[in-house]
């Protein structure tokens, strides 16, 4: 009989373990150790996507600095759709995790859900991107760059290389995701800066949505419709990298027949600023990893911390492009 009872429990014991083991029903994916009985913070991610070497940088970098910090993370990828960035928050909702973080991807619609997580005593941190909620009590923090002034630089470095010139200067722009703050706000950013002189003039501007594949079809479209482009201006370096594919394709020379101005400084776009392909890069950094680890243990805690906090960030000219590819991380 206690032989038969020992048996049971040990069935018991390897059941429990193998269902601690299994995934959400959202797809998301566990990294940084197993839940249970220990004291291990439990964050869920919704990330956007995987739409541009920012953005998997910025992954590996959160889930490498989960793993440092021994935060256990519970990780989903959107796949650039709002509504299956909700479907993870609710599903983390559910599982009652101690943190929710994500970088949304688009601006508005977030206030149902994030009253949700309120509601279960849930807080919430914003990575990256901005919500336009009024109710900033929704979530405790935003963890990312100043996207207006990261707009500013590129159109400053611009006034500055055009200050002695009375001629026209025809610039294409290729706006990031439709509604996404880093696309609103690099474009309202630029604006300001560029529209003190009207000798700039935007002749054209369309979403690239981030990409390379598509920063490359609308380029393509810009010449065909635009035949005297002097600038381009691209929210980040996938799409500007998809479009000198179409400036060479159409036989011009990115760099030099038309100036190039991007965003981000990932290693690819770095390179083509190296080579000359690029003129100037306006840098936002992907690794956000260890100030968000850092800020959830703080939140968790009923610590205070401020509802915005901005990373520091710098700008790229063809020598310092140069000089920092050796030791880029990203």
């Amino acid at each position: 009989m206690l032989k038969r009872i020992s048996a049971l429990i040990l069935a018991g014991a390897t059941a429990l373990t193998m269902a601690g083991c299994s995934s959400g029903d959202d797809g998301s994916t566990s990294a940084g150790g197993s839940s249970g009985g220990d004291d291990k913070l439990v964050m869920g991610f919704a990330q956007v996507g995987a739409e541009s070497g920012w953005r998997t940088a910025n992954t590996k970098d959160i889930q490498e600095s989960a793993k440092t910090a021994g935060v256990e993370l519970k990780f989903s990828d959107a796949q650039q759709k709002q509504e299956n960035q909700i479907k993870a928050i609710r599903s983390y909702i559910q599982q009652k995790v101690d943190v929710i973080a994500f970088s949304p991807v688009v601006e508005s619609g977030w206030d149902t859900v994030l009253k949700e997580a309120q509601n279960a005593k849930i807080p919430v941190i914003l990575t990256d991107r901005a919500v336009d909620s009024k109710d900033t009590s929704l979530y405790k923090t935003f963890l990312g760059s100043d996207f207006v002034e990261e707009g500013k630089k590129a159109g400053q470095w611009l006034v500055d290389q055009y200050k002695d010139s009375k001629d026209d200067v025809n610039i294409v722009q290729l706006e990031g995701t439709t509604g996404s703050a880093p696309a609103n706000d690099r474009k309202s950013g630029f604006q300001e800066i560029i529209s003190a002189d009207p000798k700039f003039k935007v002749i054209a501007s369309q979403s690239g949505d981030f990409t390379r594949a598509k920063g490359k079809e609308v380029m393509e479209a810009f010449l065909k419709s635009n035949p005297d482009i002097d600038v381009l201006y691209a929210h980040n370096d996938d799409m500007g990298l998809g479009a000198i594919e179409a400036i060479e394709g159409a036989g011009k020379v990115p760099g030099k027949d038309i100036k190039i101005i991007t965003v981000d400084a990932v290693h690819d776009g770095m390179q083509a600023l190296a080579d000359g392909k690029i003129n100037y890069i306006v840098e936002c950094s992907p690794l956000l990893g260890t100030q968000l680890m850092d800020l959830a243990k703080k939140v968790v805690k009923g610590e205070q911390v401020p509802q915005r906090v901005v990373t520091e960030e710098t700008t790229f000219t063809q020598e310092q492009a140069k000089e920092a590819l050796p030791n880029r991380k990203y």
